[in-house]
Parts: C-alpha cells; sequence; structure tokens
C-alpha cells in the first residue's frame, strides 16, 4: 500500500485521460493536468502521505532562525528568503553591518543579527562566526532545493569598482576569493576578515562561490559592489524557476 500511494504522488497516470468532446463527436485523447492534480491530492489524503503541487511549495514560507554559541561569541540570525530587504543588526561591527545591509537590500532577504562577540581582542571571531550562523540559516531555509534556479550571478558597478559574484547552491562548500584592498582597513574595519565571513558562509550554507574585484581603488567602493553582487548572486540563486518548479535542478536528483 504504501509503494502504491507514492505512485499516486508522484506519479502522473500510466494511461491517457479520454475525455468526450460533444463539439466534434468523438473522444480526444489529452492529459488533464488539474484533472490528475486533483485526483492525485484526493488519493495522497486517502494514504496519509503529503504531496504539495508546485504552486503549493513555491507558497511555503522559506525562512529560518539560528543561533549559534560559543565561548567566543553568541550568534542569533534570522533570515526570509522570499523578503523585501528588510534588515535589523545589532553587531558591534558598524562596517560589517553596512555591507550585510547591502545583501539583505540588493538580495531581497529579509535577514536580522544579533551579535555578542569578544571585540575586545578583535572583531574576527564575531565576522566569522556571524558567516557560520548566517551560512546555517541560509541553509536550513533553502530546504530541499527543489524547484530554485540553483545558479546565480551578478556585476556591480560604483563608481570605478566593479566586482563579479557567483553562487552554485551545490551542497559541495567551496570559496574562490580573489579582491585586492588598497589598503588594510577601511575605517577601523579589517579587511582580511571578508574573506573568513565568506569562508564561514559557504562552509556551512554548502555553496559554491566565486568573488571577484574585477577593477577598483577606493577600498570601500569596492566592498561594496562585492555585497551588493553577493544579494544579487544569491537572490538569482534561490528564486523559484516557473519551469521548474517540481525538480531538483541536478542530474542526480538531489543537492
Amino acid at each position: 500500500m504504501i509503494s502504491d500511494s507514492w505512485r499516486s504522488c508522484n506519479e502522473g497516470p500510466s494511461v491517457p485521460v479520454s475525455d468526450y468532446s460533444p463539439e466534434l463527436g468523438t473522444t480526444t485523447v489529452g492529459f488533464d493536468l488539474e484533472r490528475f492534480t486533483i485526483s492525485r491530492n484526493r488519493r495522497c489524503r486517502y494514504h496519509g502521505w503529503v504531496s504539495p503541487t508546485p504552486q503549493e511549495r513555491k507558497s511555503v514560507p522559506r525562512r529560518a532562525s539560528t543561533e549559534r554559541t560559543t565561548q567566543e561569541t553568541r550568534i542569533q540570525v534570522s533570515v526570509n528568503l522570499d523578503g523585501s530587504g528588510q534588515a535589523s543588526f545589532h553587531t558591534g561591527v558598524p562596517f560589517l553591518e553596512h555591507m550585510l545591509d547591502q545583501v539583505a537590500r540588493h538580495g531581497l532577504l529579509d535577514l536580522a543579527v544579533e551579535a555578542q562577540g569578544d571585540l575586545h581582542i578583535d572583531a574576527h571571531h564575531t565576522v566569522e562566526d556571524i558567516g557560520i550562523t548566517l551560512g546555517q540559516a541560509f541553509t536550513q531555509a533553502l530546504g530541499e532545493k527543489r524547484g530554485i534556479r540553483r545558479y546565480g550571478h551578478a556585476y556591480v558597478p560604483l563608481d570605478e569598482a566593479l566586482s563579479r559574484v557567483v553562487v552554485d547552491c551545490s551542497g559541495r562548500p567551496g570559496l574562490e576569493y580573489r579582491v585586492e584592498f588598497p589598503r588594510a582597513r577601511i575605517g577601523d574595519f579589517d579587511v582580511d576578515l571578508f574573506r573568513e565571513f565568506f569562508q564561514g558562509f559557504v562552509n556551512h550554507a554548502m555553496v559554491t562561490l566565486h568573488v571577484d574585484t574585477l577593477h577598483g581603488r577606493n577600498a570601500h567602493h569596492m566592498a561594496e559592489t562585492v555585497f551588493k553582487a553577493f544579494g544579487r548572486a544569491l537572490r538569482m540563486a534561490v528564486e523559484p524557476d516557473p519551469r521548474a518548479l517540481d525538480q531538483t535542478p541536478s542530474t542526480k536528483g538531489s543537492l
């Protein structure tokens, strides 16, 4: 019975659906998707299986909240992948908050980050752990990845600066980071920590990420183009693909 109900929830009819056409006076043969979907859902309810349609799956909220606590930091992150760009930050690291705001606004993510860390030492642990926790929340919100585009990319300029970010929600963590800043700090922020943030994110979001700054002289401009492009690439990658809402974007069948 289980195998029969599973089959009825996930496969189409083995024979075409026949309909009588009064206009033609003949029986036409075709596939009535709407009628099949209703019939399938009835069978699923009867057998106790849940089999959401692509439209139902698209409407499921893709959001998550995650907390990470160590002896160095305590981080709380909430993310809504189908948001409107709303953001709230209390991290003690103002420039990182400015960059995360770019991710939220350009990625149309609702993002909230609360952080307490050993900032009396430096911002390294706090920035890295925010990346880790954001990655954990991202992968939880994304779920099984069915129906998404999977790949995303963006080029973003700001005056003389130009950056490119490409992401693959592949299930395999990997970072290629090529950003050469002209100075070591932007205000009080150590630019080396950007790499630590992205490394923490990809390790726990399970994505492959390529970050390249192609041109730039102003370090602030360069950083902004990186994070704006990051947000837009994520937005593209997690968008539902209207032509494949019920498919996993991989020949393996899973990601």
